[in-house]
């Protein structure tokens, strides 16, 4: 699993100072992307040296209470589920000085041909690693 700390800016909020909804979804995106960087893997240098990409399939989202314009949350990343050419990842964003879960999300990734964005398997070497 992985975990980020994110700070909460003023750009991140609507006129009454809470996260604008959108915004959670940044925030898991930074965290599966600091979760593959953390295995050893740059998103860049995949599809650069290996022709993948990884795209969002599906996402299945719950927010529960909201965060705030200050708020100092943790992303919370972890696979549970891989498949031949897909990861299914859970993350969950708390407020860390709450010790509250905020919001929640189940999001399928899709391992893509960078060339022809069609699916294809997803590399031994990454799946060794997050197989551990």
């Amino acid at each position: 699993m992985t975990k980020l700390k994110v700070r909460v800016y003023y750009e991140d909020t609507d006129s009454g100072g809470v996260v604008y909804y959108a915004n959670y979804l940044k925030f898991i995106e930074r965290g599966r992307s600091e979760f593959l960087r953390d295995l050893g893997f740059e998103q860049d240098s995949l599809t650069q040296h290996q022709n993948i990409i990884f795209a969002v399939r599906s996402i299945q989202a719950d927010y529960l209470l909201p965060a705030r314009f200050n708020d100092l949350l943790s992303v919370h990343t972890e696979v549970i589920k891989t498949r031949h050419a897909s990861l299914i990842f859970s993350q969950k964003i708390k407020d860390l000085k709450q010790n509250k879960v905020l919001f929640k999300a189940q999001i399928t990734v899709a391992c893509l041909d960078a060339q022809n964005f069609k699916p294809c398997a997803i590399p031994s070497n990454i799946l060794e690693k997050i197989n551990g």
